[in-house]
């Protein structure tokens, strides 16, 4: 068998073994556990203060070097804007631990 005739039979099988074990590691990611996300912890948007609604929030994810990224939910595209201008400031608000309901005696 000639050398080109051998490369051309053997690159078939060579891709076959490449793309199984693509698919196995693929497969196996499925089953790896996935962490539940936490909820967001605000129901207002940290810029102007209005109600965020579900399906009309802008998602947005600020990247801070040496720090992990973090999802910032606001009620408009004006308001990433504003975010963007001055992110310390908002990030205070989003940082504030939230206060459970106050209950009153009866």
């Amino acid at each position: 068998m000639s050398p080109i005739l051998r490369r051309i039979t053997l690159l078939p099988l060579a891709t076959g073994i490449f793309l199984s074990a693509l698919v196995r590691a693929e497969a196996e990611g499925e089953n790896a556990p996935v962490k539940p996300r936490a909820p967001y912890p605000l129901q207002i948007c940290i810029v102007s203060g209005e109600h965020l609604n579900p399906g009309e929030t802008v998602d947005y994810v600020h990247k801070e070097p040496g720090k992990p990224d973090r999802l910032i939910r606001l009620c408009c595209r004006k308001c990433v804007a504003r975010f963007k201008a001055d992110p310390v400031r908002f990030l205070k608000k989003l940082d504030q631990p939230v206060a459970p309901p106050v209950v009153k005696a009866p």
